[in-house]
Order: structure tokens, then C-alpha cells, then sequence
């Protein structure tokens, strides 16, 4: 049996690294950089700044609700070959693209 490797998010507020949201076996955790929280501000109300992880068993809303929508996620599915269910390897590759504060950056290394 071939063990799935986790898919891990650089995630970005302001340009500066805030922290990391991984994909686990249980569903996706998002934890702090620490180095961000020595002087970052919360990436969203629900996420005060603080060293334990946030644990998830799904795509926690606020990620969520940075996937793309309707057509242009149906166009985003069809030209990288992603399932249109998928909605954290949509943001893992189109998460350099948001409107606001916050950038999405696939971990490469993590993910390759």
C-alpha cells in the first residue's frame, strides 16, 4: 500500500509567512509560524494568534471560502486536471492569485 504524502500550504498575510495548513489523515490543521507569532496579527477572526495548532476535520471555512466558484472553478479543474471536488489542490494551485491579504503558496518540497 502506498502511503499518501501530505499536502502542506504556505500560507501568507501581507507577504509575510503566517503559517502552514496541512492536509492530515484526520482532515487539515493550520498552525502558526513562529516567527509570526512574535509580531503578526491574526490571519481572521477565527484564527487568534496562539502556538496550538487548529484541527479540522474538513477544509476549514475561511480556507474554503477562498476557493474559486462556479465557472471559473470548473475552467481551473479542467485546465489542471484537478477534480472540481478538490477543493484544497484548487487553492494549493490557484492560491497565488487571491483578492485581499491572503496568499496561498503550495510547499513544494512537501508536496512534490
Amino acid at each position: 500500500m502506498v502511503k499518501k504524502t501530505a499536502r502542506i500550504a504556505q500560507v501568507f498575510y501581507h507577504q509575510q509567512l503566517a503559517g502552514r495548513l496541512i492536509e492530515t489523515s484526520d482532515g487539515f490543521e493550520f498552525t502558526y509560524d513562529d516567527d509570526y507569532l512574535a509580531g503578526g496579527t491574526p490571519i481572521a477572526f477565527n484564527y487568534p494568534l496562539q502556538v496550538a495548532p487548529y484541527k479540522h476535520t474538513r477544509l476549514p471555512g475561511f480556507f474554503e471560502n477562498l476557493v474559486s466558484e462556479g465557472w471559473l472553478r470548473k475552467l481551473q479543474s479542467q485546465q489542471q486536471k484537478i477534480d472540481e471536488n478538490d477543493r484544497f489542490g484548487l487553492l494549493l494551485m490557484n492560491g497565488r492569485d487571491l483578492v485581499g491579504a491572503v496568499t496561498i503558496v503550495s510547499d513544494e518540497k512537501d508536496n512534490a
